[in-house]
């Protein structure tokens, strides 16, 4: 049953996850953190509310135009659904603006394959990460996806690898003048800081927390069994495969260096997490198992959950 409504794209599935969602995020808000909103506040949760609904269209753009899946709803359900397996992360919205500027960095980044207008695809992917570092400042790390896709499809041509400086500079400038007048300048020195606190990492906080270590044990178990398949996909997929895995990898090492009590910045790894969850559920042949599959993969998270709450 479950199978027959996500195996295909239809207006209905994006209604359903949408509006789960956004039921979701007040619950989340109301019950899990027990917030009481001014007026600034519901108008600044409105906006990350709208971001993060907008985020859903853009990882069913992302998969679909770089065929990263078939021609299903998969991805936005089990998007959706990981923000019910990690509810903490709707209350730290530095991290959904962080992904979704990111989530727009990856669409420009996966499509230099088709090997037009890639200078122009480098400096938007770049400028995108250089947005969504002033949400997290290790969200820079990003950049390293950029130098490797120009390594991998256009290395030759040293215009590509100097764009990546027009981009610092670009922002620089742009970032400037706006806290210029703003009256915001010293921003950039309590931002921008890069400090690792070595007592939080060792031992690291993911392994005390044992959802985000099975999460990203699964992930790269996940990893590792698509690309011992995917010898018959092609090296075009494989190539985008190794991207999408890397982002991943950047994502749990800023999760790692990000060490303040009020962030949740798992949000950035859903994204490589959907591709990996969406290809395996597409390998599954039986359909009977499919489904139990995405049965257990609804009710469970939301069965934790309720009794969470």
């Amino acid at each position: 049953m479950i199978s027959s409504i996500f195996d295909k794209t239809k207006p209905v599935n994006f209604i359903i996850l949408l509006v789960f969602l956004f039921l979701f995020y007040w619950s989340v808000q109301f019950y899990l953190f027990d917030y009481t909103f001014s007026e600034i506040e519901l108008a600044s949760s409105i906006a990350v509310l709208v971001t993060l609904l907008f985020s859903v269209f853009v990882v069913d753009f992302v998969v679909k135009r770089n065929k990263l899946t078939g021609s299903n709803s998969y991805a936005i359900l089990y998007f959706t659904l990981l923000f019910v397996i990690f509810p903490e992360s709707l209350g730290d919205s530095d991290a959904i603006f962080t992904s979704f500027f990111l989530l727009l960095a990856m669409r420009r980044l996966l499509s230099i394959k088709s090997l037009k207008n890639i200078k122009l695809k480098i400096f938007d992917a770049g400028l995108w990460i250089c947005v969504s570092s002033i949400f997290y400042e290790w969200a820079i790390l990003y950049l390293i996806l950029v130098f490797v896709a120009i390594y991998i499809y256009e290395p030759k041509n040293i215009r590509n690898w100097l764009i990546i400086l027009s981009v610092g500079i670009c922002f620089f400038m742009i970032l400037y003048g706006t806290l210029v007048l703003l009256d915001e300048t010293s921003f950039l020195n309590n931002h921008y800081h890069f400090t690792v606190d070595f007592n939080s990492l060792f031992p690291i906080k993911w392994w005390s927390n044992i959802k985000l270590t099975l999460y990203a044990l699964f992930n790269i178990g996940l990893g590792f069994w698509i690309f011992i398949h995917l010898n018959k996909a092609g090296m075009g997929k494989f190539v985008v495969m190794r991207l999408i895995g890397l982002s991943f990898i950047i994502g749990l090492v800023v999760n790692i260096l990000v060490t303040s009590e009020n962030t949740n910045a798992v949000i950035i790894t859903f994204f490589p997490s959907v591709v990996y969850i969406v290809n395996y559920l597409e390998s599954v042949k039986k359909p009977k198992f499919l489904e139990l599959i995405l049965i257990l993969s609804i009710v469970v998270p939301i069965l934790v959950f309720i009794t969470k709450v």
